[in-house]
């Protein structure tokens, strides 16, 4: 099947483009890629250790724990779920930017000698290991709104300033009391106890407000676990340069792995995620935060396969690792930084 706007190559089943999202002609306004998704045909069962590829009939062994297969004959993606194993429907890659090792250690040298603690460190380091891999992300479409209770600063601020600027001018007037009273204990014990139990009502929460940050994303989750500590956190790919995965297109020398997160983990993590996400945007963003909640919708998910940069470094026996987008030359994430 053929994009009839844009002209791009789709499975035949596609209901929309994935290049352009231009509806395919036949697709029913009923009908869900959800529900084409669930009415997958199942090409075996849970155990089975040997299959066919569904797109070339080529034999597939998947190894013990992996759930996502792609096949090395014709590329067509495999991934194992709660009814068996299925086809990939969404499969898609992102053109390999940076290939070379020198122009991806230059990069990284301006990442790791940011600022002034990191001057030269990239040169006092020793390079252990660099490898340029294909990894399956699952991009996992997802909605969000958080509902905070937090208080209002300024509003609190500007009660605290005028209670304070009252208290003081009524301290002024009852020391001089007390200095013709009782010599001079008086005002000032009066005007602490007052401004004790004033500021005590001030801050005691001040004034409640209502906010909501409302987020959609395209979020990528990593479907190896061995990657885990490597699981983009705020990054997004560029996924308007994506295009449908050929594996005529992927050099010998770059290993597609496969993986062992399903689609149905991976929607689980993505859900956790993106919670964690709008926490943090939360807190960024007010302070004093007293209520939050946040509800996730994820929708369709949709296989990636990523060119990424593995590089470890050396410095003075601390190990430095980076995860790089060989896409756009960007750090996924570091660690030891």
């Amino acid at each position: 099947m053929y994009c009839p706007k844009c002209g791009s190559q789709l499975p035949d089943e596609s209901l929309f483009c994935m290049k352009c999202g231009a509806k395919m002609p036949g697709s029913g306004a009923a009908t869900t890629e959800s529900t084409t998704d669930s009415s997958r045909p199942v090409i075996a069962p849970m155990g089975a250790t040997a299959l066919k590829c569904p797109n070339c009939g080529a034999p597939i062994n998947p190894q013990f724990g992996e759930m996502v297969v792609t096949c090395e004959y014709c590329g067509s993606g495999i991934t194992l779920g709660s009814d068996g194993w299925k086809g990939v429907q969404k499969q898609t890659m992102l053109p390999l930017r940076f290939a070379q090792k020198d122009q991806m250690v230059a990069r990284i040298g301006e990442h790791m000698d940011k600022g002034l603690l990191h001057r030269h460190l990239q040169e006092s380091s020793t390079l252990e290991e660099m490898n340029l891999s294909l990894v399956p992300y699952w991009i996992i479409s997802a909605s969000a709104r958080t509902s905070i209770v937090a208080s209002d600063l300024a509003a609190e601020a500007g009660q605290i300033a005028t209670t304070a600027a009252v208290v003081g001018l009524l301290g002024a007037a009852m020391g001089g009391m007390g200095g013709r009273r009782s010599g001079g204990f008086a005002g000032p014990l009066m005007m602490g106890t007052m401004m004790g139990s004033t500021m005590g009502a001030t801050s005691g929460g001040g004034q409640k407000k209502s906010y909501d940050i409302a987020g959609t994303y395209n979020f990528p989750v990593v479907a190896l676990k061995a990657l885990f500590d490597h699981q983009p956190k705020d990054y997004e790919f560029n996924l308007d340069e994506r295009e449908l995965f050929d594996v005529s297109k992927v050099s010998k020398d770059v290993k597609i792995l496969n993986g062992d997160v399903g689609e149905e983990g991976a929607k689980s993590q993505a859900k956790m995620l993106v919670t964690q996400l709008q926490s943090d945007k939360a807190h960024s963003q007010y302070h004093m935060i007293q209520q939050l909640h946040t509800e996730v919708e994820v929708g369709d998910a949709e296989l990636l396969h990523a060119p990424i940069w593995f590089a470890r470094y050396d410095y003075k026996g601390k190990k430095v690792s980076l995860v790089i987008d060989a896409n756009t030359g960007n750090v996924i994430n570091s660690i030891g930084l």
